[in-house]
């Protein structure tokens, strides 16, 4: 039987593009269980999925708290179990909405700035010809 691979903070660190201290830091949130010899981490293939995946949720702006709860729930069963997924469905429900309001206060404020721009241009227009008309009389 092979051995089971296993990673150092370094090399997952490397692999994901992010700090060692990032790692330590999912690893105080319960996120990542790493095994240790005397003071070295060892992480398991278990924890490299996980930190893809905490990775995964966090652009798609899950929050460290969400993404635990999901863990938890998975980590009852060994295969997941319905009420992880309905709970990964509400939560990608809840940030849609989120998202689709962030769209909306961007178009918002767009619309604004343009309509700021535009009277800056015009007040710009008005000061250059009062300041052309001066100077030619």
């Amino acid at each position: 039987m092979a051995a089971k691979k296993t990673y150092s903070i370094s090399e997952l660190a490397q692999e994901f593009d992010v700090t060692t201290r990032s790692v330590r830091f999912y690893e105080d949130q319960g996120l990542l269980k790493p095994s240790r010899k005397g003071q070295t981490r060892i992480f398991s293939s278990k924890d490299r999925v996980r930190l893809k995946l905490i990775l995964r949720g966090k652009r798609m702006g899950l929050s460290l708290a969400e993404t635990k709860e999901l863990f938890d729930l998975w980590d009852e069963t060994t295969s997941g179990n319905e009420k992880q997924l309905l709970l990964m469905l509400q939560t990608i429900k809840r940030r849609r909405e989120a998202l689709a309001q962030q769209k909306e206060d961007i178009a918002i404020v767009e619309m604004e700035m343009e309509n700021a721009e535009a009277r800056c241009l015009e007040a710009l227009s008005e000061l250059q010809i009062k300041k052309q008309t001066a100077t030619q009389h």
